[in-house]
């Protein structure tokens, strides 16, 4: 059995601990060897993104110290396991920092592609629900097509949710279109993002989903934010608290 090494994201760890706990909980409900290091922290992402690559050396090589030794990283959060993967690049290039960047796996991936994990027995979710892809777990780590490029349809998030029992699903107008969420983007152009989150909801809301759910909390938290200001009623969860046996 492999050793897995889990990854929360420090938003996820400060604002959404649940979703840490639930990605926990259902890598061991898939038979999976797991440890937490606990003395990790952030990979570095926000300053990478601003362009302060060599700012954010140390936390990529704190980040290496402490998940080199698995055999695999998991990390519930599209964007992280993108940085990781793509743009490592503030720190020499070891054996250690390349293992590293060829062994993460977003949720999402590592359930579809590695374990291939074909039910989810102990959940259930019988609500309608719209898929948010974020735009890192959507167009750099291809968890799912995109509609621009016309090509045949596949979601891996959908293809896991159908192993629940009573989940349905709804397809907004736009499914593929960002949030607005950017991180710093959300900063700097706080009016665009504002609106372009709140299209976002509405979208989903008008297609009829009572929930949104995602692999990125990141994008969530956004878009809730946006819902609850405009009050438009419908809800946000984390696909692994779904896979996981949420109950509404």
């Amino acid at each position: 059995m492999q050793k897995i090494g889990l990854f929360i994201p420090c938003y996820i760890d400060a604002f959404f601990p649940k979703v840490g706990i639930a990605t926990l909980e259902l890598l061991e409900k898939c038979a999976q060897n797991v440890e937490y290091p606990m003395a990790q922290t952030c990979c570095g992402q926000p300053l990478a993104n601003v362009g302060c690559h060599s700012d954010a050396a140390e936390a990529e090589a704190l980040f290496v110290r402490h998940f080199a030794r698995y055999d695999a990283i998991v990390v519930p959060s599209g964007s992280c396991a993108h940085h990781v993967r793509e743009r490592f690049d503030a720190i020499p290039q070891t054996e250690e920092v390349c293992h590293v960047r060829s062994h993460i796996y977003e949720l999402i991936e590592f359930l579809h592609d590695i374990l291939e994990v074909q039910a989810f027995p102990w959940a259930e979710f019988p609500h309608k629900v719209g898929i948010h892809n974020g735009c890192s777990t959507l167009r750099s780590l291809r968890t799912a097509s995109m509609s621009e490029l016309g090509e045949p349809f596949f979601s891996k998030p959908q293809a896991l949710l159908s192993r629940v029992k009573g989940i349905s699903f709804v397809t907004p107008h736009r499914p593929d279109e960002c949030c607005g969420f950017g991180g710093t983007f959300s900063i700097t152009e706080e009016a665009v993002s504002i609106r372009m989150g709140l299209d976002k909801v509405q979208d989903y809301y008008k297609a009829g989903a009572e929930y949104i759910v995602s692999a990125d909390s990141s994008c969530l938290m956004h878009q809730q934010g946006c819902a609850e200001h405009a009050g438009v009623p419908i809800r946000f969860i984390h696909i692994a608290e779904i896979l996981n046996g949420a109950q509404a």
